[in-house]
């Protein structure tokens, strides 16, 4: 399967019959773990590092909105009662890429998840690109200056911020622009959507840590700001196709 998913749920009836669910193999994914509350959830987010996450809103422990703060997963969906519907609709951070009410309808689960692919699909062949360089200190050529005011401000603020917990939404906020319209410009003139520039600069920065042999992968990751070693080790073997472990062990050849 191409792409994991890890389903937070507390109705056992519900949670049991999305892991079982005939359709994720169908699409191309698999289920790799399940959890009942926001506390073994966020756990089990941080050990699996999964491609996509489908969450309820509340959950024992902690709600599905807190957990994902926490995890800062790629890409996430809400299931949500009728009665949380408004609600989560005005909590919606760019990391939710989806919400479904319940009862869960499976052609809007299927649509969601179509949608989610399509997403990961672009950003593996964005990361490939970036990673095809041949370049014999392993660093990916990013644009730098764009000649457009507020792109070359958000590549100045990623170069700036990298090492902290900070996304297009942050960016968008410190710029004083929507999301759309920097996610848009961004793309149109770097042909990188953000995520993707953010993720190959940290990349970048980790190829430098990682000569030094007193840094440990955990303090490597930290310092370039991916939110979990199991992160950073599955971004970084797209784009070099070995683990940042194995990259160390050729400088040392």
């Amino acid at each position: 399967m191409k792409y994991s998913v890890v389903i937070v749920e507390d109705e056992e009836i519900v949670r049991e019959e999305l892991s079982t669910n005939p359709l994720f193999a169908q699409l191309g994914v698999t289920v790799i773990g399940s959890a009942e509350n926001g506390i073994d959830g966020e756990a089990l987010i941080k050990e699996k590092n999964p491609d996509i996450i489908i969450t309820d809103i509340r959950l024992p422990g902690q709600d599905g909105l807190s957990m994902l703060e926490k995890t800062d997963p790629t890409h996430a969906i809400i299931l949500s009662g009728h009665s949380d519907f408004s609600y989560m609709r005005q909590a919606i951070q760019l990391k939710v890429s989806d919400y479904i009410k319940k009862p869960i309808d499976d052609d809007e689960l299927i649509t969601s998840l179509k949608k989610l692919i399509a997403v990961l699909d672009q950003e593996e062949k964005e990361m490939a690109d970036l990673g095809s360089s041949s370049l014999p200190t392993f660093i990916i050529p990013l644009p730098i200056h764009v000649k457009n005011h507020l792109v070359d401000h958000a590549i100045k603020y990623i170069e700036e911020n990298y090492s902290k917990s900070v996304g297009l939404q942050e960016a968008a906020a410190t710029l004083g622009v929507s999301e759309g319209h920097l996610s848009r410009l961004f793309k149109e003139m770097t042909e990188i959507n953000f995520l993707g520039y953010l993720n190959a600069y940290r990349i970048n920065k980790s190829i430098n840590l990682l000569e030094n042999p007193r840094l440990n992968i955990t303090s490597v990751c930290s310092l370039c700001g991916f939110p979990t070693p199991g992160y950073f080790t599955k971004l970084f073997r797209r784009f070099y196709s070995m683990t940042p472990s194995q990259f160390r062990d050729l400088l040392e050849v």
